[in-house]
């Protein structure tokens, strides 16, 4: 690429995390301001999807996109970042595969929408208008963003080239990512800045899994006294490490929680959700069918536990092109 690299970064449906994972690079994401053209930043620099517009076909090098695709504005802003740029980088879990929004997907946008703003009770005005209605300024009627059937993965929405998975990303990711770049090296089609084996594999406490653990009941941190030294699973705590990549220099388990998925499937499986549950059953005792349901009645939230993050991009989602 002659001279700097031209980058983009754009936040859809997300809590902010990846944006700090930028942020967080601290001293070194002043090289890379120095070092690279931000055209399009609206987290940091006052930018208009105007300002992506007047922009060549293919003059983004790298447009990084946080956030999942949740409303029809998103849909159009991807689709233009796609257009001028010649690589697409899905920016945390979320981007990668509907994230913690995505839940949202097991009920309707109608219910959605009522829930939000019609039936919470801190609503001044329920029988305001909803997103996709319009808003009275007074003056002109001025619509708001429609709310899609589904959350969709970004993937599902534009070709992507390569994923930096993680709720947040880890900033020492980014800043590998921003250095490629700035060296003149785009990431090739299908990169996943993360681990081929599971996190068990570089899992502080590995050395204290046994061989085979077989679990009657699971128990729920607060209600347990648990070794910080030890393999969750070992205690009888769900940790979903072992179908999960690794990558992320275990951060939740360093600080004594266990893992809960959010750098998506190992490349061995084809649906986070169903590989989890796999994990669930290849660990029940034997017994009788009271002892399984005793056991998966433990669980309290399967389904928010096993697609936390990936409900989206699962067999079971509505993924589907708009």
């Amino acid at each position: 690429m002659a001279g700097p690299p031209t980058i983009a970064l754009y936040w859809c449906a997300g809590c902010g995390g990846c944006e700090e994972s930028v942020f967080d690079m601290a001293e070194q994401l002043i090289g890379v301001y120095e070092k690279t053209r931000i055209v399009f930043w609206p987290a940091a620099l006052d930018a208009r999807s105007s300002d992506v517009e007047a922009l060549a076909d293919g003059e983004i090098d790298a447009a990084f996109i946080n956030g999942a695709i949740r409303l029809d504005e998103h849909v159009q802003m991807v689709r233009l970042l796609r257009k001028k740029s010649k690589c697409l980088i899905a920016h945390g879990t979320c981007a990668h595969m509907g994230g913690v929004i995505g839940l949202g997907n097991f009920f309707s946008s109608k219910q959605l929408l009522a829930c939000a703003y019609q039936h919470a009770p801190s609503m001044a005005t329920p029988k305001g208008p909803l997103p996709g209605q319009g808003a009275d300024t007074g003056t002109t009627r001025h619509p708001l963003p429609g709310l899609l059937p589904a959350v969709l993965p970004l993937d599902r929405i534009v070709d992507v080239e390569a994923v930096i998975p993680g709720c947040p990303p880890p900033p020492e990711t980014m800043a590998q990512v921003f250095d490629q770049i700035i060296a003149g090296v785009l990431p090739a089609k299908g990169t996943v800045y993360a681990h081929q084996k599971a996190l068990c594999h570089s899992c502080p406490r590995r050395d204290t899994r046994p061989e085979r653990i077989t679990v009657s009941r699971f128990k729920r941190l607060q209600d347990t006294l648990w070794d910080p030294t030890v393999c969750f699973l070992a205690q009888d705590l769900i940790c979903l490490g072992p179908v999960t990549r690794g990558g992320c220099n275990a951060r939740c388990i360093s600080a004594n929680m266990p893992c809960r998925g959010c750098f998506g499937p190992t490349t061995a499986m084809d649906d986070f959700g169903a590989g989890a549950m796999a994990l669930i059953a290849a660990l029940m005792a034997d017994g009788d069918e009271t002892d399984y349901e005793a056991l998966i009645e433990s669980i309290p939230d399967p389904a928010g536990l096993f697609y936390r993050y990936s409900l989206a991009a699962s067999i079971l989602g509505k993924g589907r092109r708009p």
